[in-house]
């Protein structure tokens, strides 16, 4: 399950109510499972395609800013933002680029 990124790590709060679903967060800030699936994918990705480190990093910053963002996901075009990030051919889907 996604949660806030301002919510502890016991699943309540404000009494023991759950925590709520995290909208704009990204799928590594989220503890969903299917951030294994994805780090699985961007290691088996060939050196020569994969983005720089540094950019990588950079790309990952933009799209947390993003109001694009959806539970890591972009609504522009429903990639995983920590995949498509992770390849150095790859740009913002927004128009103009964000990255």
């Amino acid at each position: 399950m996604n949660f806030t990124r301002s919510e502890s790590d016991d699943g309540k709060k404000d009494g023991g109510a759950q925590r709520k679903p995290c909208i704009r967060c990204l799928l590594s800030e989220s503890g969903d499972e299917l951030y294994r699936t994805v780090r699985e994918y961007i290691s088996a990705l060939p050196d020569e395609v994969k983005a720089d480190g540094r950019v990588y990093v950079e790309r990952l910053k933009i799209c947390g800013g993003c109001d694009k963002l959806m539970r890591g996901t972009c609504v522009l075009c429903g990639c995983y933002v920590e995949a498509r990030a992770a390849k150095s051919a790859q740009h913002c889907p927004a128009v103009p680029n964000k990255w």
